[in-house]
């Protein structure tokens, strides 16, 4: 029986990339062998996002060892560790003038410590060649191993964002090997880490979710410690992906962030075409004065 497909309403037109950037922004990273989320995870906001000299990039090599059923990013056995990603990853930052770099990984569920080691690595070597361009990862839950926690936070991240996709009740079927709980007690572990970073965390809608246990995940986030808040539409990739329940309008995304806000949460970005590092190096200008 042929899948009965939702047509994707106007609000979710995808903006134009610019091709210079774009086309700038490539060749640098194929030529430093470097990964970024921005094409693995097809984002929508890839032209936006290099026009305010802000970059994802995907470290760890570009094959997840889990099969999350709403990611893009490939699934398979991973490649060896690249010791020279991070000199890497530190040319490009300094290349392109970035003011602000989202660092992230695919899951290693295969290392010991799921790659925290090149986390570290990539911050130390970022922060001394642009020693100006604010930092944020974008981590895994390594398991919820505190000694993983603990290599990225002595490495001093600007932001530690770790998202948790989805709501409780559809933790089995979107992240079949993820657990809530223990996302939530990374960013609780992180949230109470000294120096504090600044702590972030992401929601995807439309998965079939009800506004009462986004309150309810809304309300568990702030308890840890989250104050930057991202919400958007969950976009199906391909037809082996979950499919979308349903398609939010941004009535609807505009209530969702006066929910989150009425909490508590002082930043929250919230829209169709949000991602976690949507507007990341802005978000990042005005929080830190408050911190």
């Amino acid at each position: 029986m042929k899948e009965n497909v939702m047509k994707k309403p106007a609000w979710l037109k995808q903006r134009v990339c610019n091709d210079a950037v774009y086309n700038q922004v490539r060749s640098l990273i194929t030529g430093l062998h470097l990964h970024t989320v921005c094409e693995s995870a097809d984002c929508p906001n890839i032209g936006e996002c290099f026009g305010h000299q802000t970059a994802t990039f995907l470290i760890l090599g570009g094959t997840c060892t889990r099969a999350c059923r709403y990611c893009a990013v490939p699934k398979g056995r991973p490649e060896a560790v690249h010791t020279g990603e991070p000199q890497n990853l530190a040319e490009a930052a300094l290349h392109l003038g970035l003011k602000h770099i989202v660092i992230t990984s695919v899951t290693r569920d295969d290392l010991p410590h799921g790659g925290a080691e090149q986390f570290a690595a990539c911050i130390q070597a970022v922060r001394k060649s642009s020693p100006e361009t604010t930092i944020e990862v974008l981590i895994p839950d390594f398991k919820g191993s505190l000694t993983a926690m603990n290599i990225v936070l002595q490495a001093e991240p600007t932001v530690l964002n770790h998202n948790i996709e989805t709501v409780p009740r559809l933790f089995p079927a979107i992240r079949p090997i993820a657990d809530y709980r223990q996302s939530l007690a990374v960013l609780k572990y992180a949230a109470a880490y000294k120096p504090l970073p600044l702590i972030k965390s992401g929601i995807m809608v439309g998965l079939g979710e009800t506004p009462e246990e986004l309150q309810r995940a809304f309300e568990d986030l702030y308890r840890t410690g989250v104050r930057i808040l991202t919400i958007g539409q969950y976009l199906r990739p391909s037809p082996q992906h979950v499919p979308v329940a349903e398609y939010i309008s941004p009535e609807d995304f505009a209530a969702y962030k006066q929910m989150a806000e009425a909490i508590g949460f002082p930043h929250v970005i919230s829209g169709p075409l949000v991602r976690s590092s949507y507007r990341a190096g802005l978000m990042v200008q005005e929080c830190l004065p408050q911190y």
